[in-house]
């Protein structure tokens, strides 16, 4: 399967402002201007830091610093910024009301289509006093790495497709909410305690039950039930972040379209272990099915475009039955996807 569809490389302010509402706490400084000053942050960055979004635009990151940030770490970040690379630290960080907290800081450039460095992306996760032990004892550096790559990666393409289906004047700023938030789980994951551990593997079922669970919330219907089962499984990086926003994808789409005119219904996502340890991710809901003469995915939506983008990156098979009680949606993956195919339990 090919479709290759042309993305900007890495999407402009514009687009990226969109971002402001999204779960996961972000910020975007400016390094054109003095000091490389905060210019936007998301609300989720002041319920981490406790600090209005007034009282940080305009000032440099270091505002968050203390008398316990380790200064090795600050020369780390000072170092990545001025030599325009990605870095991932874990810092000790102070709340707004003088409390102290371990930030895992994600820093990535963002550039022009010319490779310019236009701003910086900051995205922050809070770790709680076990994580922070664990993180403490382990050697989480290759993994922070991937995960910095992978999130940066799945993120510029999102972006760039929105910023492509906005010049023409689509796209829905819900479903752009609920992609990020896929990212953010999966850096969350790969967050956890543990995960070094494991071979640099992440709890796939664990993962994508979040992103089923928070898609369902964000719809809100109380009607409509969304049920998930899966064994306990193991996968890469690569292979859950793709995973996580095409279930993401399949999810929305089932909420958006199968049940209109309905007050209830029921999705049913299941992760199996096929034949020679290939992987099965099953999504079948009991609505209308899909409109005479329609097909899922489809080309002309960003949904669409982004979901054959994630099939042909798994080298997965995917397969659509519908009719007037349901539709069934079935993804295979082979089992020698990447260099470390998923494990079961």
């Amino acid at each position: 399967m090919s479709h290759d569809v042309p993305l900007p490389s890495i999407p402009d302010e514009e687009a990226f402002s969109t971002l402001l509402r999204a779960g996961v706490a972000m910020v975007l400084t400016d390094p054109s201007l003095p000091d490389n000053p905060i210019v936007y942050v998301n609300d989720a960055f002041s319920r981490v830091t406790g600090y209005e979004r007034s009282a940080v635009i305009g000032r440099n990151c270091r505002f968050l610093q203390g008398p316990g940030t380790d200064p090795d770490h600050v020369r780390l970040l000072r170092e990545a910024i001025v030599a325009g690379r990605e870095i991932t630290v874990d810092l000790l960080n102070y709340r707004a009301d003088g409390r102290p907290f371990r930030n895992r800081l994600l820093i990535a450039p963002v550039h022009d289509p010319e490779g310019a460095i236009t701003h910086f992306l900051g995205i922050q996760k809070a770790l709680s006093e076990e994580e922070a032990r664990r993180a403490a004892n382990a050697s989480p550096d290759h993994a922070l790495r991937e995960v910095q790559h992978r999130v940066k990666n799945h993120l510029a393409m999102i972006v760039g497709l929105i910023r492509l289906h906005a010049r023409q004047g689509t796209g829905d700023p819900d479903t752009l909410v609920r992609r990020v938030e896929s990212l953010q789980f999966l850096y969350e994951e790969l967050s956890a305690a543990g995960f070094a551990s494991r071979g640099e593997r992440l709890p796939l079922d664990a993962y994508l039950s979040r992103v089923v669970n928070a898609v369902a919330h964000l719809d809100g219907r109380a009607g409509l039930s969304v049920q998930f089962r899966a064994p306990r499984t193991l996968a890469s990086v690569d292979v859950a972040a793709r995973l996580g926003l095409l279930l993401s994808e399949i999810v929305t789409n089932a909420l958006e379209h199968a049940f209109e005119g309905r007050d209830g219904g029921t999705i049913d996502v299941r992760l199996e272990a096929g034949e020679d340890g290939a992987l099965r991710l099953l999504v079948a809901d009991d609505g209308r099915g899909l409109p005479d003469g329609t097909t899922w995915p489809d080309m002309g939506s960003m949904g669409g475009r982004i979901a054959l983008q994630l099939i042909e990156g798994l080298s997965g098979r995917l397969s659509v039955e519908s009719g007037p009680g349901g539709t069934r949606v079935a993804l295979d993956v082979p089992a020698g996807i990447g260099d470390d195919p998923p494990q079961f339990a």
